[in-house]
């Protein structure tokens, strides 16, 4: 009897399934052709119904990778993100995360389960997706997504205490080296530095008193210019000064007032600049005795003086009768930059390294002679001995006038004899390109006259006249700005010829000195010959022509009716918005009196030190103002007061205290002013501003600092009312113009030095991820039986039996994440 099949198969020639659906056998067949053989005879029905490589007809038990992307977070800008997938999977998988939306970052480590980035500048919450996928070895896979949203940047640390440790402290999170000490030597030839007083050749070593510096980006190999580079740069620093005591083995000597050549050689050569390279390996950040870029920059080197005063008779000595070239420069505190590439060093305190001879008034013409006028105006009086007692040497080359310049004395038959002219070589804005060691320096004499201490640009516009901002580091001096005669243009960012695009913009324009209204307003007022008095019959000073105006830029603001300022030093300009930052360090009673008061310089005060009175403004403020209409080339401005320095524990919070600080960031005596670069999240939407103090009067309370904040704009606060006080009980009230108040969120402490020091010079790698200060004169209080600091053998746990040293640092965050936020 013949069984009807239930379940259909077939035996290879009878069909017995019932159905009219599609028989297996036919499935298969119009997938494999029954000619095909696979694995040495099996048949294409068999590799189909065993499971094998081949697609199944009935199922493949190779699964996708089962993945998962992370829970969606919140950072804020400027933090180190770490995305962390996993991938499940029989097989071996491969992996990877790409960015689907919000503000493009770039993904590190994109190929892994654990990739990262950097979260961008925003101004409100903005999401960022990302997925993450795998693909096993058979070529299934499989994704997932999360969502980091990034919200505005924070100051992301925990504010460090005052102290007085003999160390660099910075916040838990972050890490300290040091890099670059005085007497490092430059150069493979030149020993280590034994930092006992018998070290010499010092136009190889590193100088003293480390002051502003700028990193230069330089590409991965040779000597080109790359400003994006976050790896390898050059470092350009100013030493400013010196302590003299540690740099001889017994201090300086001298023999009936005669200084040994040795020793002065020493103590020039410890001034001026140093230009490093630098790089960051796998162990942190070191720089080469090898390259062919590092240099050293002192009071000896060769220069040349550019723009109206060259070649004036102010300018002719025995040296340069011509009155077009110069030795060195000298005091260089603060700094610039350019769009073009170089560096801008400024000449502060160079008048107390010269000599006057007692009776050089009479020489002159008497105590109303121009010279004598224009030479107390600049605080080189009759008698002056000089700083360090440079001119008492007597040379082993007779010839060598290195040493007799010094002595400002009229002392020949005329200005090209001796050199009572050479001080009129000092006081500059001086301009170098750090990646050429070949081209001299070059003075800027278009840029005035005075106690340089920086030279801030504007940002640049195309086609708009770019500025340069420059306080006269000098309690009752000026804020002056230069706008250039030559309006930008983007190509000369990147010429070849960097100083010759310095002799474009800087050689000529207007000098403008500032005069600061009642109201909150402002004028800049030029310098500018024939104009507003400035002219040869102006009775307290008869200018003889523009160079006479610039060299004596300070006779020329008196006349103009600029306003006295609280010792003007550091300017920074904000890179978004482009107002501009002025650090107004401190006053004392004597030039900020009681009834001496002004809008833009209100206080009078009494902050106690130890017990004795210090009256004036000793705290200092920082001021900030807007051109009008955003535009560099402006003639008009509004200001305010952003911050003032108190003592948050003593100071009247009416009256003294205005800015409402707290232990967490009360400071003194702003000096060093520096906004982050645009290059990374710390410096976009809301940059971070870095203020380094310059204290004596608040270091019974700590050592000087390091603040970080996020300021607001111009404005943002509005008018107040201070009443002043006066020793005697008596009061005045004074008006002006205050920022919005500093919370412990936007400003904060960062940093506290080592004994005795000035925290100084500050700036980034493009990134933001390396950050380079500069620690001056710590321990300059001490002497070598009684050291006050052994800094920096201090920071790694030595000796505190060392001489201390001025030095650069490395503050780095433990994360790899932007400083500061």
């Amino acid at each position: 009897m013949t069984e009807i099949a239930r379940d259909g198969y077939t035996d290879g020639l009878v069909d017995c399934n019932p159905t009219d659906n599609p028989t297996l056998e036919s499935i298969v067949a119009e997938r494999y052709s029954r000619r095909q053989t696979l694995f040495g005879g099996v048949s294409a029905i068999a590799a189909a119904t065993m499971g094998g490589m081949l697609l199944s007809a009935c199922g493949d038990d190779n699964k996708a990778p089962v993945v998962t992307a992370g829970a969606n977070a919140t950072v804020s800008a400027g933090r180190l993100v770490t995305l962390s997938g996993t991938a499940t999977d029989k097989q071996d998988v491969t992996v990877s995360w790409t960015q689907i939306s919000g503000t493009s970052v770039t993904l590190s480590n994109a190929n892994t389960n654990n990739a990262s980035f950097i979260a961008p500048a925003v101004s409100a919450s903005t999401p960022l997706v990302f997925e993450y996928k795998a693909i096993d070895s058979k070529g299934k896979q499989a994704t997932a997504q999360t969502t980091i949203t990034v919200t505005p940047a924070v100051l992301g640390f925990t504010s460090v205490p005052k102290g007085f440790d003999d160390l660099v402290k910075v916040p838990e999170g972050y890490s300290v080296s040091i890099l670059y000490r005085l007497g490092d030597p430059i150069d493979a030839a030149t020993p280590a530095f034994a930092n006992n007083g018998t070290d010499t050749n010092f136009a190889k070593r590193a100088g003293d008193h480390h002051d502003a510096l700028y990193y230069y980006g330089l590409a991965a190999s040779g000597n080109a210019r790359d400003d994006n580079s976050s790896t390898r740069g050059l470092l350009v620093m100013n030493h400013e000064n010196i302590t003299q005591i540690y740099l001889h083995a017994n201090g300086p000597t001298s023999t009936g007032g005669v200084r040994p050549e040795a020793e002065v050689l020493k103590e020039m050569e410890a001034h001026g600049l140093s230009v490093i390279e630098a790089s960051r390996g796998t162990s942190g950040w070191t720089y080469s005795t090898t390259s062919t870029l590092n240099r050293r920059i002192t009071p000896l080197t060769p220069v040349t003086i550019n723009g109206p005063a060259r070649g004036n008779a102010l300018m002719s000595t025995r040296f340069s009768t011509a009155g077009t070239d110069g030795r060195g420069t000298i005091n260089n505190c603060a700094n610039g930059f350019t769009f073009w590439g170089t560096n801008l060093t400024c000449e502060e305190n160079w008048a107390g390294y010269f000599r006057r001879a007692a009776g050089d008034n009479a020489v002159r013409g008497g105590a109303t002679s121009k010279s004598v006028v224009a030479l107390n105006r600049y605080g080189i009086s009759e008698g002056a001995s000089g700083a360090y007692g440079w001119s008492s040497v007597v040379p082993a080359d007779a010839a060598n006038t290195a040493y007799a310049r010094w002595n400002a004395s009229a002392s020949g038959a005329s200005a090209t004899a001796d050199f009572r002219n050479e001080p009129n070589q000092f006081g500059w804005v001086v301009e170098l390109d750090p990646y050429d060691p070949t081209k001299a320096p070059r003075k800027r004499t278009a840029l005035g006259r005075f106690g340089h201490e920086g030279c801030w640009p504007s940002n640049v516009v195309v086609g708009r006249k770019p500025a340069f901002y420059m306080g006269d580091d000098a309690r009752g001096e000026y804020l002056y700005k230069f706008v250039s005669a030559q309006p930008w243009a983007a190509a000369d960012g990147s010429a070849a010829d960097r100083l010759a695009i310095g002799d474009k913009y800087l050689d000529a324009g207007t000098l403008y000195v500032a005069r600061f209204a009642a109201d909150g307003t402002g004028t800049w007022l030029p310098l500018v010959f024939g104009q507003n008095g400035l002219t040869a019959s102006n009775p307290s000073y008869a200018f003889a022509d523009q160079a006479d105006v610039l060299v004596h830029a300070r006779l020329a603001g008196d006349v103009l009716g600029a306003t006295r300022m609280d010792r003007p030093e550091w300017t920074a300009v904000n890179p978004v918005t482009g107002e501009m930052y002025l650090t107004l360090t401190n006053n004392n009673a004597t030039l900020r009196p009681l009834t001496g008061t002004d809008a833009a310089n209100p206080r009078h005060y009494n902050d106690t030190r130890s017990g004795t009175a210090q009256r004036g403004n000793p705290n200092g403020h920082i001021l900030r103002l807007k051109e009008a209409g955003d535009n560099s080339e402006a003639t008009s401005f509004t200001w305010d007061i952003y911050l003032f320095g108190a003592d948050s524990a003593e100071a009247d919070p009416a009256n003294v205290n205005i800015s409402g600080l707290d232990a967490t960031n009360d400071f003194s005596s702003p000096d060093g002013l520096w906004f982050a670069r645009p290059q990374n999240a710390s410096g976009l939407v809301n940059p971070i501003l870095w203020i380094q103090t310059d204290d004596g009067a608040f270091t019974d309370k700590t050592n000087n600092q390091m603040l970080v904040a996020i300021p607001g704009r111009v404005g943002d606060g509005g008018a107040k009312t201070i009443t002043n006080t006066g020793a005697d009980g008596s009061t005045r009230t004074q008006g002006t113009f205050v920022g919005k108040a500093a919370t412990p969120t936007l400003l904060k402490r960062f940093l506290v030095g080592p004994k005795g020091c000035e925290i100084t010079g500050v700036d980034s790698t493009p990134d933001g991820r390396t950050l380079f200060v500069n620690i001056q004169h710590p321990g300059e209080d001490g002497s070598l039986t009684t050291l006050q600091s052994s800094w920096p053998a201090t920071q790694a746990g030595g000796t505190a039996t060392a001489r201390p040293r001025s030095a650069t640092v490395v503050i780095t965050k433990n994360d790899g994440g932007i400083v500061g936020l």
